[in-house]
């Protein structure tokens, strides 16, 4: 007599037609992320929003001190003011000068017909002439000083614009919508311009990102797939598995990992529900053409061993061996076996823990054990 046949729940591998599925752990990003700093130095005046609110873009978080700006702005428009009283100044000159250039060129002009005519002397022209070169060169000064004059009054425009924008940087507004994180420098505190220090962060989380890997062998799949559709995602936070987000595939990384044979991708979520959250790990579900007539068994078949996965066989004659095979995609509470089995064969899915390979068996319903099983049956342990 051998041992005596243990009692064991079995099933049937089957074929069916099943979705074919990507698992993974995921972490959920924020679609876009902003770190707000200053762009003008000096005392931050007030906080204007509350930790943890939702903003939208052009809303005021923090107010600087602009009273040094609008100092700024002030000076920069008076000297506006001066160039431009420089500049008529200068053109009045000019049209004086033209003036006086005339009347002596007519003077030089009309002594040189005299002097022709020896009724004045040779130095009365020579006077007239003088005259109106000097108003000529006067002329050309004035010209040259009213080109300086629009220089300056251009180089202090532009300085107005920049004391406006400056004053306008003392309103620190927000660049995008988003809930705003903790405040990092409060009221009270002098601020640099575009320095290290940030003063809020701002997370746009809806729409919201969820990245995670899948091995390299399922990439060409997955481009050929996404090229006329989009994939379905599914992610799901692990303390609340029964609450599920459903986003599209929208990214699929450049390059694959070389030290890990990964590839990243990346879904987009409307998380108009706020299910997910920048910064948390979630289980992620990457859903792909149906499969047709893959062999499937109950996903507790599928036990680690030593030389990887492996389920126990039932033999005709109710002995079981262990077989090494590959588990693929799950299919509900079934995965898919890729290979080592085929539809048809029996399976044991609980008792593993009892048997050794050659062991017999007597095969128990999903159910539970019947009334009278555990006697063993007639003829088995035989040797």
């Amino acid at each position: 007599m051998g041992p005596p046949a243990m009692p064991a729940t079995v099933a049937k591998a089957e074929l069916q037609t099943v979705p074919l599925v990507l698992q993974a752990i995921g972490n959920v990003e924020p679609y876009s992320n902003v770190q707000v700093k200053a762009q003008v130095a000096g005392e931050l005046a007030k906080v204007l929003f509350k930790e943890g609110q939702n903003v939208q873009p052009g809303d005021v978080l923090f107010q600087i001190d602009p009273r040094p700006y609008a100092d700024a702005l002030n000076q920069a428009q008076a000297a506006v003011a001066r160039d431009q009283a420089l500049l008529r100044q200068a053109e009045a000159n000019v049209d004086r000068d033209e003036a006086q250039l005339r009347n002596a060129e007519t003077d030089a002009h009309r002594n040189e017909e005299l002097v022709k005519a020896g009724i004045v002397a040779r130095s009365t022209y020579d006077t007239s002439r003088t005259a109106a070169d000097v108003y000529r060169e006067s002329e050309r000064a004035d010209r040259a000083a009213i080109e300086s004059a629009r220089a300056g009054l251009a180089a202090d425009v532009a300085a107005v614009e920049k004391a406006k924008l400056d004053l306008s940087f003392c309103e620190i507004r927000s660049p995008i919508e988003g809930r705003t994180g903790n405040v990092l420098v409060q009221a009270g505190n002098y601020v640099k311009s575009n320095g290290d220090t940030t003063l809020v962060v701002i997370n746009r989380i809806e729409p919201i990102f969820v990245s995670f890997s899948v091995p390299e062998q399922r990439l060409a799949e997955i481009r050929r797939l996404s090229e006329g559709r989009q994939l379905a995602v599914q992610a799901a936070a692990k303390d609340d598995p029964g609450r599920q987000a459903t986003g599209v595939l929208s990214v699929i990384d450049n390059m694959v990992d070389t030290t890990t044979g990964m590839i990243r991708l990346k879904a987009t979520f409307a998380n108009a529900e706020r299910t997910l959250w920048p910064g948390q790990f979630v289980n992620v579900t990457l859903t792909l053409n149906p499969r047709m007539d893959a062999v499937v068994v109950p996903s507790e078949a599928v036990q680690a061993g030593q030389n990887g996965p492996f389920v126990y066989v039932v033999k005709a004659d109710q002995s079981v061996e262990a077989r090494d095979v590959t588990p693929g995609a799950m299919a509900g509470s079934k995965i898919v076996i890729e290979s080592g089995l085929k539809a048809g064969e029996t399976v044991v899915t609980d008792g593993q823990l009892l048997l050794a390979p050659g062991m017999h068996i007597f095969a128990l319903p999903p159910g539970g054990m019947p009334a009278g099983a555990m006697q063993a049956k007639p003829g088995a342990g035989k040797s």
